[in-house]
């Protein structure tokens, strides 16, 4: 994870390498909808992100209206790479709070993503030993069929 300064208070970047935005920093206020269609995720999901605490104060228009920025995909991006590792919503709960909660909590936020990536590095060993298997049993299926037929007794 990176970290970027902003007015010599350090604040973690939420994805090492965001995808392009659809818009230009300054414009950048999307409806639900747009937000929904751009990350793949759905409104109903937005909005539980939201109510949980899981998505940081997401601005408002002045009828109400989610308005997300480019700062907002960068962490739905985050988010999702945090749910690929399997991380339980609450952790992932936890991690925002800790990160609004400010610099004090850099130890704890490391702790939190070093436990996690124990936990994908050794779902990562079991999934290569599952794969060796599946590769074995391919390879036993492949011989056979080329194996010249036996004779009937």
């Amino acid at each position: 994870m990176t970290v970027m300064e902003s007015t010599s208070v350090k604040v973690d970047a939420c994805a090492t390498a965001p995808r392009a935005h659809p818009r230009p920093e300054g414009q950048d206020r999307y409806t639900i909808s747009e937000v929904a269609a751009f990350t793949g995720l759905t409104a109903h999901t937005l909005r539980w992100y939201e109510r949980i605490g899981l998505m940081p104060h997401v601005d408002r228009s002045h009828t109400g209206q989610r308005r997300f920025t480019n700062r907002d995909l960068d962490w739905l991006a985050f988010v999702g790479k945090l749910r690929l590792t399997g991380m339980p919503v609450a952790d992932m709960v936890r991690y925002a709070e800790l990160l609004r909660e400010g610099e004090h909590t850099f130890e704890e936020r490391q702790e939190l993503l070093e436990a996690t990536r124990r936990d994908v590095r050794t779902r990562i060993a079991e999934l290569q030993d599952t794969l060796a298997v599946l590769d074995h049993k391919i390879d036993f299926y492949a011989g056979a069929r080329r194996a010249p037929e036996r004779p009937s007794a």
